[in-house]
């Protein structure tokens, strides 16, 4: 189901037509269809409801806008957080600390301090030094921290490089090998209150083999945790799901997904924690961009656009791809590479790809730029943030306004 569509030759995102917005908050600008997250949300919800104890904690670097975390909140959404700024926009956002997961590689003790005052729901432990210091802080408060620890199953999801996180030569979690004794040491301390496991191998998974090996590699550590006397009540599944950027792209469905983890999980008698985020909201969102030229190029012609690296950072970093399409088609097509203005020849969106025929002026969209959009944004040569926009229904409302950078006085 897709809620930016075409109406009278016009793509409108609900009931709204982009260039009314493009009108008003000019371009580029993100735009946000609250109903599409509202149904992935529930999707993702209902397909999971019946396995046992479910938790829902949304991976806010997919999507921090305060708005779209407020949206989740209400749909029962947690917060997956990796940074004390995390911290502070999810706990703004009216999301439950109870229902926030502290995760990430590189936690600082005044981010620790701070969730552990926030009197957050978990922490996912990445070393054991990390475990260690958590408990010191805790302890000093009178106080036992809610912790699981994170694996590095030696699992190759069979993504990109770059969003790899559960082999073994990555940075996260503790070799899976180790882990026993890890938590043998760490169970010991007076601080923690040391309850279960977590991974997460990846991101943007089109594969369900990858994951059912990690978890079944996670299900026998949980038997050697038990037969060591340890007491495992949860396990944090992460999350990484991936979605369709391309028509021709297969993505596992959530049913399949659900089946999949059930049957993995169903003698591990514990309670379970998903972390997902692109699936959320990566489909719910475009970047609208204009056409500053076309420019004439050696095998094809260039459209330059409004939006830029700064904006979209995946084609950039990872080669991704996102469609661009035209706002209001002519039904004419053309074959061109997509650019933007930053002076680098990495700001590029597309090479020698069939769009829609477009010319000076027209506006334009990226689709599926809801989840690693705006999140992962800058402004490099001195260029504003973009805009962000809620759509609902037939309104909308600038959710994160256009930001010019500005540098302090001496």
């Amino acid at each position: 189901m897709s809620f930016f569509a075409y109406k009278d030759n016009a793509l409108h995102a609900e009931d709204v037509p982009l260039s009314a917005i493009a009108e008003a908050v000019g371009t580029p600008v993100h735009v946000y269809s609250a109903a599409a997250l509202r149904h992935a949300a529930d999707a993702f919800r209902s397909a999971l409801r019946t396995l046992p104890a479910a938790r829902f904690a949304f991976a806010v670097k997919a999507n921090p806008n305060s708005a779209v975390l407020r949206l989740l909140a209400g749909r029962g959404f947690g917060a997956d957080i990796v940074s004390g700024g995390e911290l502070r926009r999810a706990l703004d956002s009216g999301m439950a600390p109870a229902g926030i997961v502290f995760s990430g590689v590189g936690k600082t003790d005044r981010e620790l301090s701070d969730a552990l005052d926030a009197n957050i729901g978990q922490f996912n432990l990445e070393l054991e030094e990390e475990g260690r210091v958590l408990s010191r802080l805790a302890y000093v408060r009178g106080r036992r921290a809610p912790a699981v620890l994170r694996v590095n199953p030696d699992v190759d999801a069979g993504t990109h490089a770059k969003i790899s996180t559960g082999r073994r030569e990555n940075k996260f979690g503790v070799s899976i090998a180790d882990a026993a004794d890890i938590y043998d040491r760490l169970g010991r301390l007076d601080g923690l209150h040391l309850h279960g496991l977590a991974l997460h191998i990846g991101s943007q998974l089109s594969d369900l083999a990858p994951l059912e090996a990690a978890y079944r590699r996670v299900g026998e550590l949980i038997l050697e945790l038990r037969a060591r006397g340890h007491v495992i009540t949860r396990v944090d599944l992460g999350g990484g799901l991936g979605i369709p950027y391309r028509e021709e792209d297969h993505i596992p469905s959530l049913t399949d997904y659900a089946a999949m983890v059930a049957r993995v999980t169903a003698q591990w008698n514990v309670g379970l924690t998903f972390e997902p985020g692109r699936i959320i909201a990566g489909l719910a969102g475009v970047l609208m961009t204009r056409v500053i030229w076309v420019k004439p190029g050696t095998a094809a012609p260039f459209v330059i656009v409004d939006a830029a690296m700064n904006d979209l950072a995946r084609p950039a970093m990872y080669g991704a791809y996102h469609r661009f399409a035209a706002v209001q088609p002519s039904g004419e097509t053309m074959v061109a590479n997509l650019a933007g203005p930053v002076c680098e020849t990495g700001d590029t969106f597309g090479t020698n790809q069939e769009i829609d025929r477009v010319a000076r002026g027209d506006l334009a969209v990226f689709h599926a730029t809801g989840a690693y959009g705006a999140s992962m944004a800058s402004s490099y040569n001195c260029r504003p943030l973009s805009p962000q926009v809620l759509v609902d229904g037939g309104r909308f409302e600038v959710v994160g306004e256009r930001a010019i950078p500005t540098e302090r006085a001496a």
